[in-house]
């Protein structure tokens, strides 16, 4: 039976076979007409051949009916609608092709041998000629409908060879001879061109399909490429794709459209203390938190960390943008409940406005982070616009910047030295050294203006290592029982390297590292705890001493102050400056006094600038402080004679 259903199956069409059977209509469509037209011709021949001879319902009539039907058969050919017919039509058209092919071969053979008996032998050669070269002809229009063309060579072919093999005439018997051998080369030939063309489009199938797959897993890495993995929003890639796509339509429609940078505050004090579990839990409701309030309305994205950016494109005035900045930071303000953890964070945001803030996409972003960096400097969770006036500082830093770059570090930098006193023997212990500019160009540039130019460039690491040869160099010529405090930045304790240097400069100096204290801020700790942990244990080794700076106005925690090999907390000037008359203050300065007390830390109060500061501090058990009260800030060779003023040191 297997073999039998094979046998069936070189006669009928492959349904399951979508590809191969609309392939099978469309090389049909192009070959349908020249079949047709072989027939048409062949026919009109053979009829006027035997006009003389034969009945007129055999020579015209009938041939005539017979061509009709042919031309009305070319007509719905080429008038299918193949791209648009179903699978199921294609097969029905198929089935219907292969039964129109065996009634036509079968109504053809038939008129051809009914005309054989009605001419002489010419006429009768003709017979055959006509049937012999006419279906070789149609067979090759069909071959690739294998059914229909083993069907046309069954129903023609078999009863010429008989029809003519029987005749009596040896050229006849002959000629059918040669037909039938041909016609086994005809099948042979019909075998292998279906299956090359079988192979061809499962080739085909298999390219295309290799070719959606591809296509598909390209479109699946440019999604990648161009998203966030954790938060599902758009990346920093396709920000600005977005920003610049924007802008291109806002130059063409003469629009306006906004900017906007958002960054967390408090973020990582919360992703250190919990984990990074939880702060990536905090940034995917960031992100749905953000997309479900800006909607359709602004483009977000994430662009690192815990900084987001927008594109709002549509047109708004300050007011607004304010207003909708407002409402952002008013949403990051609620907390975030995560597993039993409840975080509070906030968010600053910088916007700028297109064409105000800048023309290009570049600018456009440069100017909303600046904005950004300004809200996080001086209103923090909420938003900032840029404006004239912070065009006007970006240039004025710019050039403070440049002048810096070029400048001759070694003669223009110079240090102020303000004493620190221990309340207790009324004695001076040591000086902090305070870093100076003096360009020649721009005159003297504020140490909060050049320092913070240098930490945010790769300057600050030359300036720190020629500060601190002239800090080491001043100390030598002090009382050896005197310290020194030099301040250390965020990128002395984050750069590869710089400590190594920094213990070299001391080595040299030949100062015994005791006398030497290295200060550091709550914020130049928190950006990488792990990293200044691990430089703080490294100096701390190296038998230096270790102050912790500006306390109180960072994002540390005590579990974070107990890991780090502190000796020294100093107490920021915020807290000082209104002790007199806000007793919040005073109480917040006494727990800190405590609070270094019980962990065995020595404390230093900043800012002592009156008799009454000073009083209240001795009170709240205070021990050292250094301030306008004692000595402003002196060159170096203004200590001497300042500690023969004082009484020396303890």
């Amino acid at each position: 039976m297997p073999s039998f259903k094979s046998f069936l199956s070189l006669f009928s069409v492959p349904a399951d076979n979508p590809e191969l059977i609309r392939s099978q209509l469309q090389a049909l469509v192009k070959q349908v007409p020249l079949l047709y037209f072989i027939l048409v011709v062949n026919s009109a021949a053979l009829a006027l051949t035997h006009l003389a001879s034969a009945p007129a319902y055999l020579t015209v009539y009938l041939p005539l009916a017979f061509c009709l039907i042919c031309v009305y058969r070319l007509f719905l050919w080429q008038r299918m609608p193949i791209q648009v017919l179903s699978h199921t039509a294609a097969v029905h058209r198929l089935r219907q092709t292969i039964r129109m092919v065996c009634l036509g071969g079968v109504g053809f053979t038939a008129w051809a041998l009914v005309l054989y008996g009605y001419g002489d032998a010419y006429a009768q050669s003709h017979v055959a000629f006509y049937m012999a070269i006419t279906v070789v002809g149609c067979i090759f229009c069909l071959m690739h409908l294998r059914p229909a063309a083993l069907l046309l060579t069954i129903v023609v072919l078999i009863p010429f060879t008989v029809f003519f093999a029987t005749r009596g005439v040896l050229v006849l018997t002959a000629m059918a001879a040669n037909v039938f051998l041909v016609s086994l080369a005809l099948i042979f030939i019909l075998f292998i061109y279906y299956r090359d063309f079988s192979n061809l489009i499962e080739s085909k199938k298999a390219l295309q399909a290799k070719q959606l797959e591809t296509q598909l897993l390209s479109d699946e890495n440019r999604r990648l490429a161009n998203l966030d993995s954790l938060t599902n929003l758009p990346n920093r890639r396709r920000f600005f794709h977005e920003l610049d796509a924007v802008l291109a339509r806002a130059l063409i429609g003469q629009r306006r459209f906004v900017v906007a940078v958002l960054d967390l505050d408090g973020f990582k004090p919360v992703n250190d203390a919990y984990g990074h579990a939880l702060g990536d839990q905090v940034l995917i409701e960031v992100g749905r938190r953000l997309r479900q309030r800006c909607g359709d309305g602004a483009f977000v994205a994430r662009l690192g960390g815990d900084e987001f950016g927008l594109v709002v494109d549509r047109e708004m005035g300050q007011t607004e943008v304010l207003e909708f900045g407002n409402n952002l930071c008013a949403l990051l303000q609620l907390p975030f409940v995560m597993s039993e953890v409840t975080a509070q964070l906030s968010g600053s945001i910088g916007f700028a406005q297109f064409p105000e803030a800048a023309q290009t996409a570049e600018m456009l972003f440069e100017r909303a982070d600046y904005a950004l960096y300004y809200a996080k400097q001086y209103c923090r969770g909420f938003p900032t616009i840029f404006s004239s006036e912070h065009e006007t500082a970006i240039r004025e830093s710019g050039r403070i910047e440049q002048t810096l770059r070029h400048a001759d570090l070694v003669r223009e930098l110079s240090l102020a030295f303000q004493p620190i006193v221990d309340l207790v023997s009324q004695r001076t212990v040591g000086f902090e050294a305070l870093a100076r500019w003096h360009s020649p160009s721009l005159g003297q540039i504020p140490p909060v203006v050049f320092i913070k130019l240098a930490e945010r460039s790769e300057l600050m690491q030359r300036l720190t290592e020629v500060l601190l040869h002239k800090t080491l160099e001043a100390a030598r010529h002090w009382p050896p029982e005197l310290s020194v405090s030099f301040n250390l930045s965020a990128r002395d304790i984050a750069t590869p390297g710089a400590i190594a240097r920094i213990r070299d400069i001391v080595t040299y100096s030949g100062i015994a590292p005791g006398r030497i204290e290295f200060e550091i801020t709550e914020t130049a700790v928190m950006r990488d705890f792990d990293q200044a942990q691990a430089v703080l244990h490294g100096l701390k080794d190296f038998g230096v001493r270790l102050a912790l700076d500006d306390f109180g106005t960072g994002y540390s925690s005590l579990s974070y102050v107990r890991r780090l090999p502190l000796d020294k907390i100093k107490i920021d000037r915020s807290f000082i400056a209104e002790l007199e008359t806000d007793a919040t203050c005073a109480s917040i300065v006494k727990s800190m006094i405590d609070l270094c007390r019980n962990l065995k830390l020595s404390c230093v109060v900043e800012g002592t600038e009156t008799a009454a500061q000073l009083e209240i501090l001795y009170l709240l058990g205070c021990t050292m402080a250094q301030g306008y009260f004692f000595a402003q800030p002196m060159p170096a060779d203004e200590i001497p004679a300042y500690l023969r003023r004082v009484g020396g040191a303890a």
